[in-house]
């Protein structure tokens, strides 16, 4: 009598909002348990588990302050200790404020790092252990993956907001690094988005006009970066690339950031 397949468990950071909550929807939509990560914004938390859980039965949210180590070291521990396990870990949350070469200090690069950086290593090495775990226990196959959410302004740089680049610079030399320490038990894929979503920086008529600033004559939405994520997790053969999803806006040359042209 064969038993029914273990549900998949994803952990989504910074979920609660815009770009991690078109993911995390998009993941339960395809069935997986969605780990919500948040920082401040419990209520959109909430709402984003109870949007997921009408999609795969399965949610729940978990706070973590990813400046702080301790924090960010707990925060896979908690979801295993809910579900039961996890399978992947999307690296949605970032820190992007605003530097460049004439503001940039120490403070400034350490809070990225912080967030940008060192948070997803350690979960990806946190997800590692963990399946280690479930190997030593019986689960002989027990593979997993990460997906780490970049920037097509990596392939394209300008000099604006210098610190928030770096770490994702950093982050980009990680998922190659961690893609081989981490096999054959994980697989580390990057997903580089372009302009996806407006912010207080552009209007609206800013965000539609840069949005057409590609050679396909659109940049990604939040729904392309979602199906791409899926896409990176559920395909056993990727790891240590990345895939990017912004119309071929790195492709083109941008003097400046979009929200400062």
């Amino acid at each position: 009598m064969s038993t029914a397949p273990r549900p998949r468990t994803v952990l989504v950071t910074g979920a609660a909002r815009r770009l991690g909550r078109s993911i995390a929807l998009e993941l339960a939509a395809g069935g997986w348990q969605v780990a919500v990560h948040y920082r401040q914004s419990e209520q959109d938390a909430i709402d984003t588990v109870a949007a997921c859980a009408e999609l795969s039965g399965a949610s729940a949210h978990f706070d973590a302050d990813f400046q702080n180590e301790a924090c960010v070291r707990a925060l896979l521990p908690r979801v295993v200790a809910h579900f039961g396990s996890v399978d992947a870990v999307v690296n949605s949350a970032s820190l992007f404020e605003h530097d460049d070469a004439a503001s940039f200090g120490f403070a400034t690069l350490e809070q990225h790092l912080r967030s940008n950086t060192g948070a997803p290593i350690v979960l990806a090495q946190a997800l590692h252990a963990h399946l280690l775990e479930r190997a030593a226990k019986g689960e002989m196959d027990a593979q997993g993956a990460v997906v780490n959410l970049l920037d097509q302004k990596l392939w394209n740089q300008n000099p604006d907001f210098l610190s928030y680049t770096l770490s994702k610079a950093a982050l980009e030399a990680a998922g190659t690094m961690l893609a081989l320490a981490l096999a054959p038990r994980v697989r580390v894929v990057g997903v580089a988005p372009g302009l996806t979503l407006t912010s207080h920086l552009l209007s609206e008529e800013q965000f539609r006009q840069r949005h057409t600033l590609s050679p396909l004559g659109r940049s990604s939405t939040a729904e392309d970066v979602a199906s791409a994520v899926r896409f990176a997790l559920e395909n056993r053969s990727l790891t240590g690339t990345t895939l990017l999803v912004d119309g071929g806006q790195h492709l083109m040359k941008f003097d400046r950031d979009f929200s400062l042209m």
